[in-house]
C-alpha cells in the first residue's frame, strides 16, 4: 500500500468506522480514539496490506479493537457516584429512535456488532463475515437472534407506554 492509497483509504473509510464504532459504543471520545488506532496499525501494517482488501482490513480491526475496549470496560469496577446519586425517573418512550438506541445497546457485544454492520452500514453476510472473523452462518443466526430480541423488547415498551 502506498501513502496515495491510505490518505485515499482515510477519506473513503474514516466516517464509516466512526459511525459503527459510535454506534456500538455511545462514546463519541472513545469512538474516534478506536478509530485513530485503526488508522495507526494500517499505517503501521501498510506494506502488507493489500489495497483491495484496505475496508475489510480497517472494519476487522475496529471490530476487534471495540470488542478489546468493551471487554476491558467490564473488568474494571469503577464507581461513577453522579451516576449513584441522580435519582431515577421513568418516562414513557415516545421517540422510537430512542427505544431503538436502547434495545440495540442491550445487545451482546457480538450481535449488536452484525446487525450495526448489517442494518446500519449495509454489508453483506459474506462482508460481516470477513471483518467479524466468525462464519457467514454464524452471522446469520445471530443476526436473526438480535432481531428477535429487538422486535420483543420494542413490543413491550410499546404495550407500556
Amino acid at each position: 500500500m502506498t501513502i496515495k492509497d491510505y490518505n485515499r483509504a482515510v477519506d473513503a473509510w474514516a466516517d464509516g468506522l466512526y459511525r459503527f464504532v459510535l454506534k456500538n459504543l455511545s462514546d463519541s471520545e472513545k469512538s474516534r480514539d478506536i478509530i485513530q488506532d485503526c488508522f495507526e496499525k494500517m499505517w503501521v501494517h501498510r506494506e502488507n496490506i493489500d489495497g483491495e482488501k484496505v475496508k475489510a482490513y480497517l472494519f476487522t480491526t475496529a471490530h476487534h479493537t471495540m470488542i478489546d475496549y468493551i471487554r476491558k470496560a467490564k473488568r474494571e469496577t469503577s464507581l461513577d457516584w453522579k451516576k449513584v446519586a441522580e435519582p431515577v425517573s421513568h418516562h414513557g418512550y415516545t421517540d422510537l429512535q430512542e427505544v431503538l438506541h436502547a434495545a440495540v445497546q442491550r445487545l451482546p457485544e457480538i450481535q449488536r456488532s452484525v446487525v450495526m454492520l448489517r442494518d446500519y452500514e449495509g454489508y453483506s453476510y459474506r462482508e460481516i463475515s470477513e471483518i467479524t472473523g466468525i462464519t457467514e452462518v454464524q452471522v446469520k443466526v445471530y443476526i436473526y437472534r438480535a432481531r428477535i430480541f429487538l422486535k420483543s423488547y420494542i413490543g413491550q415498551i410499546q404495550s407500556v407506554v
